[in-house]
């Protein structure tokens, strides 16, 4: 049995039976299917990062098709969702919100994995790749509910894409609030520190868009599959309903971020400005003083008030009023 195999279980009646092995468990479920009409019996198989030797071991067993093992195999593909004969083959891409203690220029935000999932009339494989989504929980939750097996290997491809989406509204509602954070700093204190944090937002905002955008068009026309029963189409409406949802509320955090760095980069610029003309201030002010005393100290003999006993308090009275003149228009417009 391959090593990347994290569980299997064989489901009849809604409930798991104990098997010695895949290929044990996946006769036993079509023998029970044989036997009764309508039965909704079947295998699950989960496996985590496999190698390709693992998955064609898989393919032989349940006779996937060898494009859709390839891609399961390489990973990194888009959204979809494809049928080959009697089985169906679809592509989720995964989100998951990485904690960190403060949004920095470096900080990593959001990591993205892949959930393949191969759905046949009598067996689920679902094959993982990432650490941040898995399918433990769907599967314990499914297990705790008999009726939800019951409903067969539509209901168990349902269980897992509403995880998936349940994840996105979670990831985008925390996004948000980083939205709501960073928000609050654009007009308290700007620095370009604060800029990078910013754009290092955004792109993480881009990139859950690239994940979960693409997923709105195949989770439409799921439904549409003739592999879906009838009494399940309802089900994957509601998903895509709350995608649709997600996808609204992601595409509003995004536009919000670019507004946010926009008036980011214009309130850098404006501080900028304003310390420019401080600057320009003072050296104004501090000119007065330093052309009298330079042209004062060119040591020529016929200058006047040279010989003046009140020559040099009348100059220093001269320059002192003069900057006070310049420092209370400058400050009256706005510039100090």
């Amino acid at each position: 049995m391959p090593d990347s195999i994290v569980e299997y279980g064989a489901y009849i009646e809604g409930k798991r039976v104990g098997a010695k092995g895949i290929a044990e468990s996946l006769d036993l479920v079509r023998k029970h299917n044989s036997g009764f009409e309508g039965a909704k019996a079947f295998l699950w198989v989960g496996l985590h990062e496999p190698a390709a030797p693992e998955v064609e071991w898989l393919a032989e067993v349940f006779g996937l098709h060898p494009l859709a093992v390839e891609d399961a195999v390489k990973a990194h593909q888009r959204p979809k969702v494809e049928r080959y004969g009697d089985s169906l083959f679809m592509v989720l891409k995964t989100i998951a919100y990485l904690d960190h203690d403060e949004l920095t220029a470096t900080s990593e935000i959001i990591a993205a994995g892949e959930i393949m999932v191969f759905l046949g009339a009598d067996f689920v494989v679902t094959v993982r790749h990432g650490e941040h989504c898995p399918l433990t929980e769907v599967r314990g939750r499914l297990e705790d509910h008999p009726e939800l097996l019951g409903r067969g290997p539509a209901g168990v491809l349902h269980a897992i894409a509403d995880h998936v989406v349940d994840r996105y509204l979670q990831v985008a509602d925390l996004m948000q609030m980083e939205l709501e954070e960073v928000e609050a700093t654009v007009f308290a204190d700007v620095s370009s520190r604060d800029i990078n944090r910013i754009y290092q937002l955004k792109r993480e905002m881009l990139e859950m868009k690239r994940a979960i955008t693409p997923l709105q068009s195949p989770l439409a026309a799921l439904p549409q599959r003739r592999v879906i029963p009838s009494e399940m189409r309802e089900y994957f409406r509601d998903v895509g309903d709350h995608l649709s949802r997600v996808c609204e509320q992601v595409e509003s955090s995004n536009e919000l971020c670019s507004s946010i760095l926009q008036a980011a980069l214009a309130r850098s610029n404006a501080l900028a400005n304003e310390d420019m003309r401080k600057i320009s201030s003072w050296v104004a002010i501090l000119a007065v003083p330093t052309m009298i005393a330079g042209i004062y100290g060119m040591n020529f003999d016929f200058m006047p008030e040279t010989k003046q006993v009140w020559g040099y308090p009348a100059v220093l009275a001269v320059m002192i009023t003069t900057c006070v003149l310049l420092h209370r228009g400058f400050r009256r417009n706005g510039w100090l």
